[in-house]
């Protein structure tokens, strides 16, 4: 029985359906899926997701369901750099301030808001100079960096931000965080969720409800960022995924 899928099926990518009647657990690769009353669910693909994965269901009479998902590689724009990564050892220190902050960023991510802006289309927070692309990577003499895990959008500090689609606020940085800066995360339910990083504003607070298109923070350089800048991510279950998968060329 092949399933009705749609979506974007490469690495980065994300796909929509409907289980079949009767379904009682459903997984993508081994990670689960979460699914309403009618069926519906949203999963999606890693940056690095393979050629292909599997996805399975478990239905009410025993049986099980398996669905092979072919997974279009991407190419990434991967930089060949002669040089020793520039990158310091963390200090104890260091790493003394940040262990909080990735648990905060970890447990936001675990919330299950019900949110519906899982099923829209997104849009664009904002528009403006690509700076940087989603995937990208430096590799230093053999040795790969950590590759980019967002987009960002060049703009003037003060510049506004719209949620890209309906979501419940699961964290906003009472003060910035050493590296995003203040940093607001939004839930879209489903495990799919929006980070924007370095805002020089926020303007909604943890557990507010926002619509799409509705004005959530302004563009800053907060944290680590060498000017002012959005760092758009989004992420499924620990899945990195590209926005531009989301939203289609910017207006």
């Amino acid at each position: 029985m092949a399933l009705d899928l749609s979506g974007e099926m490469t690495q980065g990518g994300w796909i929509r359906g409907q289980l079949p009647i009767g379904t009682v657990q459903a997984d993508l690769g081994g990670t689960v899926i979460s699914f309403d009353a009618d069926r519906q669910f949203f999963a999606a693909f890693d940056r690095d997701a393979g050629p292909r994965t599997f996805l399975s269901v478990s239905l009410q009479n025993g049986s099980h369901l398996a669905q092979e998902i072919s997974v279009s590689p991407r190419a990434w724009n991967i930089e060949q750099v002669d040089a020793s990564p520039t990158a310091n050892v963390p200090s104890e220190a260091f790493m003394a301030r940040r262990k909080p902050e990735l648990e905060r960023i970890a447990a936001a991510r675990q919330v299950e808001s019900g949110s519906q802006g899982w099923r829209q289309n997104f849009v664009w927070p904002a528009t403006g100079r690509i700076s940087g692309r989603f995937g990208s990577q430096r590799v230093y003499r053999g040795e790969p960096g950590s590759y980019h895990s967002g987009i960002d959008i060049a703009g003037g500090t003060g510049t506004s931000y719209v949620a890209p689609a309906d979501g419940v606020v699961v964290l906003a940085a009472e003060s910035p965080f050493t590296l995003e800066g203040n940093l607001l995360i939004i839930d879209h339910g489903m495990g799919l969720s929006s980070a924007f990083l370095h805002s020089s504003e926020l303007l909604v607070h943890t557990g507010e409800a926002v619509k799409q298109g509705q004005l959530i923070g302004r563009i800053g350089a907060t944290g680590r960022a060498t000017g002012p800048h959005l760092h758009w991510g989004l992420v499924w279950r620990g899945a990195r995924l590209d926005p531009l998968l989301f939203t289609g060329p910017m207006p």
